[in-house]
């Protein structure tokens, strides 16, 4: 047999052996011709379009040079993206405006979120207190309504539970990053800490994951001495400042979906002001796990806003203000006047 036939009959074969290897598609085309995929139906007693109620801070964050106006406030942006990135959508509660326009704005969102800032008296504190006040009844009356405090809204609702305005106490905690150090035997379950996975819990109380830019704090000594600060409360963690004092640095309602920070988990993806602020990627996910469990608890809420008043009230009606470039505390925020 000479050696032209001997290679048309070995390449004759190679063709045999490789037109019998299928593809996965070619193998299952016909059970994927008569089986279509089959996704569940949604869950219908969770709400997919969740809106979060931020509220907005007195003043323009910047000593009148972006508003000299007295009815001027702001919401920093990192807040808003802080919600977005984890599936909801937001609408600005304006400290100042009349009552009634506030309290429908409530009845458009599902949670509630207080932000950071230094105003802890007058008009902001009373309206802080009536939101407050507005969504323990939500929960109350069966609608799971969350609320997130953070730094001053932190401060703000352990002046209100405690009933004690002169709960706060000094601590060297301005511009660092630092640990949470989680309370013996604190039990996780249902707090925002429930999803985290077991490396990224203990990185937590080891690297410094957590913003913090505050001034005054609750000591774990006067908390757990103020009988109606400790029994609607309970501590998850605590963190220490500069001089190593330390301070209560995340909190749970022991009823209600509220939850407080003394920290800043928003500002680890979004915020550029400061080379302290964490950036790896552990204190990005800190952030999203963080930002993901407000939001799974609003989609619990039973609210269902009507579409053109939840339109004609989102923060898309307005447009945020850059001025990092001159030297400001906050890269981005929404200016209401």
């Amino acid at each position: 047999m000479s050696y032209k036939v001997l290679l048309f009959l070995y390449l004759i074969a190679i063709f045999q052996c490789y037109s019998e290897i299928l593809l996965p598609s070619q193998l299952h085309r016909d059970l994927l011709i008569s089986s279509p995929v089959n996704c569940p139906a949604p869950n219908p007693n969770l709400y997919y379009q969740p809106v979060i109620g931020i509220l907005s801070h007195p003043g323009d964050s910047a000593s009148g040079r972006l508003s000299n106006a007295t009815s001027a406030s702001f919401i920093i942006a990192s807040y808003v993206k802080f919600v977005e990135a984890a599936g909801a959508r937001v609408i600005p509660l304006i400290y100042n405006e009349p009552t009634d326009k506030l309290l429908k704005k409530l009845d458009l969102v599902n949670g509630v979120l207080f932000t950071g800032g230094s105003v802890n008296s007058g008009l902001y504190f009373e309206t802080v207190g009536r939101i407050f006040k507005k969504a323990l009844e939500k929960n109350d009356a069966g609608d799971n309504f969350p609320l997130y405090a953070i730094c001053l809204g932190f401060e703000l609702i352990t002046m209100i539970i405690s009933g004690d305005k002169n709960i706060l106490e000094e601590f060297k905690a301005q511009d660092q990053a630092s640990t949470l150090q989680f309370v013996e035997n604190a039990n996780l379950e249902g707090t925002v800490f429930q999803r985290f996975p077991p490396d990224l819990l203990k990185k937590l109380s080891t690297d410094c994951l957590a913003r913090q830019n505050h001034a005054y704090g609750v000591s774990p000594t006067k908390f757990l001495a103020n009988q109606n600060l400790s029994s609607f409360f309970e501590i998850l963690t605590t963190s220490n400042d500069e001089e190593d004092k330390v301070y209560v640095s995340t909190i749970r309602s022991r009823k209600y979906p509220v939850t407080g920070f003394q920290w800043h988990p928003e500002k680890n993806p979004f915020g550029w002001s400061s080379p302290t602020i964490p950036h790896t990627e552990d204190a990005i996910q800190t952030t999203q796990y963080v930002a993901n469990f407000l939001v799974s608890e609003a989609r619990k809420s039973l609210t269902r806003p009507d579409a053109q008043e939840l339109i004609d009230n989102l923060i898309y009606n307005y447009s945020p203000t850059f001025y990092g470039k001159a030297g400001e505390a906050y890269d981005e925020l929404y200016l209401f006047v």
